[in-house]
């Protein structure tokens, strides 16, 4: 049971902070399509791939004192910052997260915007389909972010990024 919630810890303490709950469910969602052993189940939602899982387990987290949750008003709205505390960090030093090549990958999709990963995500999610079809389903599910052919080539190059720094382990 624990082995999961360090997994999430690590992933937020090799960040060092991570800005916005919906920054935090694609960088989750991305590192396990790029097979890193993250077990939460994911569904199509309103900005992409979304863990119910993930949204419990970070509350649990917060709870227990592992994590912090900053609420920060922004230009009319609320983001959240996670990182790790104290007791994180104990918890951590105690279990056996073996994950080489997250941080590099962590700290990547960390710079990036959250636009930008729910792209990606939504990319990854259809993975299965190719790219024309692809393309189609990011025009008619996410027509509100007006997403363009270039952002959609920058995310599949992303993609191959990433692919290659996960493979590095």
């Amino acid at each position: 049971m624990f082995k999961d919630h360090a997994k999430i810890i690590n992933a937020i303490s090799v960040a060092g902070e991570i800005s916005g709950r919906k920054k935090l469910q694609k960088i989750v969602y991305i590192a396990k399509k790029l097979s890193f052993p993250f077990q939460e189940k994911y569904q199509f939602h309103f900005y992409g791939p979304y863990s119910e899982e993930l949204t419990l387990r970070i509350e649990e987290l917060c709870n227990m004192g592992y994590l912090n949750e900053v609420r920060e008003k922004r230009a009319g709205y609320y983001q959240y910052c996670y990182s790790i505390t104290e007791a994180g960090r104990d918890f951590l030093s105690m279990q056996e997260v073996d994950m080489p090549m997250l941080e590099e990958c962590l700290l990547d999709m960390n710079e990036q915007n959250a636009r930008f990963l729910e792209l990606v995500s939504t990319v990854l999610f259809f993975d299965t389909l190719e790219k024309d079809e692809v393309i189609e389903k990011i025009f008619t599910l996410k027509s509100k972010q007006k997403y363009t052919l270039e952002e959609i080539d920058e995310a599949y190059v992303y993609i191959e990024q990433l692919q290659e720094k996960a493979k590095l382990s």
